[in-house]
């Protein structure tokens, strides 16, 4: 199963112990894909307010027997699994119960509700003013919550950066409850969960029977996260101060999505061709790429911004689901990034 775009390079994983700025670039104003797939909770109080008011709460998580039936010529036969059970929850809208995922019976389930004295902490000891978005993905699968920090980069002096928490859980066993650092450029509401070989931008914890998410184990692995935002900000800073040309942008593009136009079929060259156009046309002409044009970063944003708004989907919405959990997207980001730091 995929996980969520966290970097992946350097993140530390660990169990519970109880188990004005000269000028800006001209804002675009797009729907993040946070605010595309979940809900805006800036105004609520508390996070117990902003999971209520995305829906999160009322769940009742809980595990249920798995049996499976047997049908032979002689009848119907119950048959249970000894080795693993269903998760399922109370739909708050509907008061039915809806199937989540099958786990081991060792699982360690928790309630979004769990979180809310986490999600409390964070944003008292980082500065946050608030919860900013709160959601669920995959039918209740995954949720997540974001919260944006008071540290705001200027790369190069111009190009404002806003820097985020992002935390994730899953209900179906296929990731840990997971804090991570997401730079968020403001101009073109792209997304940089990027890994950068000397900090760490993630931590985690994994579900297990015994473990417990708690204030203590967050808090005392903030700073690691903390110091991921001074690397990324100096890393990026190389990238505006450096040149890119065009034919150095196109072959960043033929790297990051390698197709043999000699040998690849019609309809695989043909949307190579179209992404290819698309990728050019934000790289030379998009109103986001006015005050970097012609950098690193801007080659990096190009990219960013064609995966985040632009890679064809059949909604915005799918396109966001996307962004937040697909591994390839993930994957193409941080090897443009890898590429251009070289």
């Amino acid at each position: 199963m995929p996980s969520f775009p966290c970097p992946e390079r350097n993140r530390i994983m660990f169990e519970s112990a109880t188990t004005p700025a000269a000028h800006t670039t001209q804002v675009v104003r797009r729907l993040s894909a946070w605010e595309t797939t979940g809900t805006t909770v800036t105004h609520a109080g508390n996070a117990l307010q902003a999971m209520s008011a995305a829906g999160l709460t009322g769940w009742n998580i809980r595990k249920v027997t798995q049996t499976g039936m047997d049908v032979t010529p002689l009848g119907v036969t119950a048959v249970d699994n000894p080795d693993q059970v269903m998760l399922v929850r109370t739909d708050p809208r509907t008061n039915k119960t809806r199937y989540l995922s099958s786990v081991g019976k060792g699982y360690g389930v928790t309630q979004n509700e769990d979180q809310a004295a986490v999600l409390d902490t964070l944003v008292a000891e980082s500065g946050a003013a608030g919860l900013a978005h709160v959601g669920s993905l995959d039918d209740g699968r995954r949720t997540f919550a974001t919260m944006k920090l008071p540290t705001t980069m200027r790369i190069g002096g111009i190009d404002r950066v806003d820097l985020y928490l992002a935390v994730f859980d899953s209900h179906d066993g296929s990731t840990a409850f997971r804090v991570c650092a997401v730079p968020f450029r403001v101009a073109c509401a792209n997304q940089l969960g990027l890994a950068i070989a000397t900090t760490t931008s993630s931590v985690e914890v994994r579900h297990t029977r015994n473990s417990r998410i708690t204030v203590a184990d967050i808090r005392a692995k903030l700073n690691l996260i903390y110091h991921y935002a001074d690397e990324f900000e100096a890393e990026a800073t190389r990238l505006i101060d450096t040149g890119l040309t065009t034919p150095e942008f196109r072959e960043i593009v033929e790297t990051v999505w390698p197709v043999d136009d000699r040998t690849a079929p019609p309809r695989t060259r043909a949307n190579a061709e179209r992404r290819r156009t698309t990728l050019l046309r934000l790289w030379t002409d998009a109103s986001t790429q006015d005050r970097i044009r012609g950098t690193r970063w801007a080659g990096l944003q190009a990219v960013t911004e064609y995966l985040d708004h632009h890679a064809p989907a059949t909604t915005p919405a799918v396109r966001a689901h996307r962004v937040l959990t697909g591994s390839t997207v993930t994957r193409r980001k941080q090897q443009a990034f890898d590429l251009l730091t070289v």
